[in-house]
């Protein structure tokens, strides 16, 4: 119950995913959402739950803290009483079976929903960025013949990525310690690096949102 298999490439850190770019989303990228697929239906007889203990499994605390409290609100929005993880942890804390049956007595949770990052994968490619110019013209002593100033202002190249990835969460009954249902979410995102540029964190509110959704469409939650 409750284990956590960590991927074998690490080429690229998984918080890249959710610190936005944890998660990855720049301001002038776009995302369309995630497809949400079904990986395993809902096979517990005590469903739909009523307190659920929130977990996100990536590197970066913050990026643990940010998607759990997300799909906490989601849940609460819902009608589910919601506990995240990060609210009784810190960085030191190791989740593994023993703090999650710990973190389940403590807070009464009739159920566990894990979320982990299971493949990262980013491209890109270098852009030159279009060059802006200014003109000064001055007249000569010739007929028709003037003297121009030409100036070019060209900025570095930009970075233009497409980063594909793929998260899973799993909901485990906290009386059969089973897993009873679980998604997975397939993102396509694109985004542009360039000077000034800010992240988005909307990419963690919509996931939190098909998370939730998935899960009320499924039964695990009313």
């Amino acid at each position: 119950m409750y284990s956590h298999t960590e991927p074998k490439d690490r080429s690229v850190s998984r918080s890249k995913l959710l610190t936005c770019t944890c998660l990855v989303l720049a301001a002038a990228g776009c995302a369309g959402g995630p497809t949400v697929s079904t990986t395993q239906a809902v096979t517990a007889g005590d469903a739909p739950y009523d307190h659920i203990l929130v977990i996100a499994l990536f590197e970066s605390f913050d990026a643990r803290r940010w998607l759990e409290q997300e799909v906490v609100n989601e849940l609460t929005e819902a009608g589910v009483q919601a506990t995240p993880m990060t609210s009784m942890s810190d960085t030191r804390t190791i989740i593994n079976r023993d703090t999650v049956l710990d973190r389940v007595t403590r807070t009464g949770a009739d159920a566990v929903l894990v979320t982990q990052l299971v493949t990262f994968e980013s491209t890109g490619k270098s852009r030159d960025a279009r060059p802006e110019a200014t003109y000064n013209v001055w007249p000569t002593y010739w007929y028709n013949v003037f003297e121009v100033q030409l100036t070019e202002y060209v900025e570095p190249p930009l970075m233009e990525w497409t980063n594909e990835l793929k998260l899973s969460s799993m909901v485990y009954s906290a009386a059969s310690q089973d897993r009873v249902w679980s998604i997975n979410s397939d993102w396509k995102i694109k985004e542009r690096l360039e000077t000034g540029s800010t992240r988005d964190y909307s990419v963690i509110v919509e996931e939190a949102e098909s998370i939730v959704r998935a899960a009320k469409r499924a039964g695990v939650i009313e």
